[in-house]
């Protein structure tokens, strides 16, 4: 067997693609515009950078898209509340609480976390999200481990009974 270089950012342009044609169709056949919310507390740059990139891409693919910044000096009940404010409003069906919040909100990022509404957690990081992808259940999937195992599929890879090795254990993608 020899080496195959995946190249990322083609299967990433097929991805988005296919999810723009699917986000289209929800809206031609249910009047539905997926809706997704970002909550960012503090000002940490590279989250700005990943915060940006995910309005812009929603943008492109015809989702609504709503980004809440908070001041580092939020409380722990401040962003609960906005959590459950987004969790009821109905133009947002995924919800991304960007990491990692700030020094004094460390100690509740379980919290926050498990504040979010299962079906609209899309980081996949609910107890109840954990607990359906390794049981094997339906279940929403971080995103990162999800596009590789996308990636692997569109390339035409086969999964079932391969080895693999996964370097980190991280809760974003080495244990999932």
């Amino acid at each position: 067997m020899t080496a195959r270089l995946l190249e990322g950012k083609c299967f990433a342009a097929k991805i988005r693609e296919e999810a723009g044609k699917r986000a289209a169709r929800l809206k031609e056949k249910y009047g539905v515009t997926p809706g997704l919310a970002v909550i960012i507390v503090g000002e940490n740059p590279a989250s700005q950078v990943y915060v940006r990139n995910k309005h812009k891409a929603c943008t492109e693919l015809g989702f609504y898209s709503e980004g809440v910044e908070m001041p580092e000096t939020t409380t722990r009940e401040e962003l609960l509340s906005e959590i459950n404010r987004l969790n009821n409003d109905p133009k947002i069906h995924g919800i991304l609480v960007q990491l990692p919040l700030p020094k004094a909100l460390q100690p509740y990022e379980s919290e926050v976390l498990e504040a979010i509404n299962p079906l609209k957690d899309v980081d996949g990081f609910h107890p109840v999200n954990v607990g359906r992808l390794v049981t094997g259940q339906k279940a929403l999937v971080p995103c990162t481990p999800h596009g590789c195992i996308r990636m692997l599929e569109l390339a035409e890879i086969p999964i079932e009974g391969a080895k693999a090795v996964v370097i980190g254990r991280s809760n974003i993608v080495g244990k999932p």
